[in-house]
């Protein structure tokens, strides 16, 4: 029996872990992979707009909220799969066989990259299928890439990576480019970016690494291969709430629904950082949420003592 169990291990879930420790609650966290730091492994620029801090990567971030976490008492265990969960009830059964009982839960499972779900794209992970323009920008330098997306972070990592490849060419499936004014007109007069508006690839093909993608036009419009390399998939992501959507209030987009206090429907069930927050998702927010989330149960575990 804990006081708290958090389910993730990102920023959200650190900063509420490390409160909930400041604040004297019995803590337990939860972090299904085998490292701590969620969204932090895939921010490869440099962070310049977190108060106080500027460093050059998220791992590196990272770094400095480990020190913390370090010299805290909550325990943390990785590697620890949920099987299933009543939130109502506060029970938690693991994979592993331990069930698991609380008075709160704060849920800050974060988001995944969304994925296309079209043939090649799993298949040729890791080979020529690349998660990041600035980590693989040297990898592919003097390849043709595709990147497949037309917000900020498909035009940012096009600019990036035109600048070490012959070609860059941009698949969006909607009439213009979603991504900022400063990203988008900078993307024009770049005669290494080609821009394929309204369009949608529908097959990533090569037998032991990306030799191609397959490209649907305007309907009515015959289907094309285009010879690349790598291809980067930027169409924005989704949060990890597969667990809880029948449990708790959701948005269209999955996202859990919260208060002020960061509270679901469910008393004492929270939700701190990207998971419930799709408009403004940034690692400030995300710390400030699980700070919140934890001093609320504070304070109502307090009042209960004291009545």
């Amino acid at each position: 029996m804990h006081d708290v169990i958090i389910i993730g291990a990102g920023p959200a879930g650190l900063s509420a872990a490390f409160w909930c420790d400041e604040l004297g609650l019995d803590t337990l966290v939860l972090e299904q992979a085998e490292q701590i730091g969620g969204q932090l492994h895939r921010v490869y620029n440099p962070i310049e707009n977190y108060l106080g801090l500027k460093t050059r990567n998220g791992a590196e971030l990272l770094e400095l909220f480990s020190r913390d976490v370090d010299s805290a008492e909550f325990d943390l265990w990785t590697g620890a799969a949920i099987d299933s969960i009543d939130l109502r009830a506060k029970r938690i059964s693991l994979r592993s066989g331990e069930s698991l009982h609380s008075i709160a839960i704060i849920i800050a499972t974060g988001v995944r990259p969304r994925k296309l779900g079209i043939p090649g794209e799993k298949e040729l992970a890791g080979r020529g299928v690349i998660e990041s323009g600035t980590r693989d920008r040297e990898l592919f330098a003097g390849k043709d890439v595709c990147i497949i997306g037309g917000g900020d972070a498909a035009v940012e990592n096009a600019l990036l990576l035109a600048e070490v490849c012959p070609t860059v060419t941009v698949v969006h499936r909607g009439k213009k480019l979603r991504a900022r004014r400063e990203f988008a007109e900078r993307v024009q007069p770049n005669n290494h970016i080609t821009v394929f508006t309204e369009s949608v690839v529908t097959r990533i093909m090569g037998d032991t690494e990306v030799e191609a993608v397959e490209i649907q036009r305007k309907a009515g419009l015959k289907p094309f291969q285009l010879a690349v390399r790598g291809v980067l998939i930027r169409i924005g992501v989704e949060p990890n709430t597969d667990l809880f959507r029948d449990q708790v209030t959701v948005d269209d987009g999955g996202y859990i629904a919260v208060n002020r206090e960061q509270e679901t429907n469910v008393p004492m069930v929270f939700a701190a950082g990207d998971v419930s927050n799709p408009l403004a998702p940034t690692i400030s927010g995300a710390t400030g949420a699980g700070a919140t989330a934890a001093k609320v149960i504070a304070s109502r575990l307090n009042r209960k003592l004291d009545g």
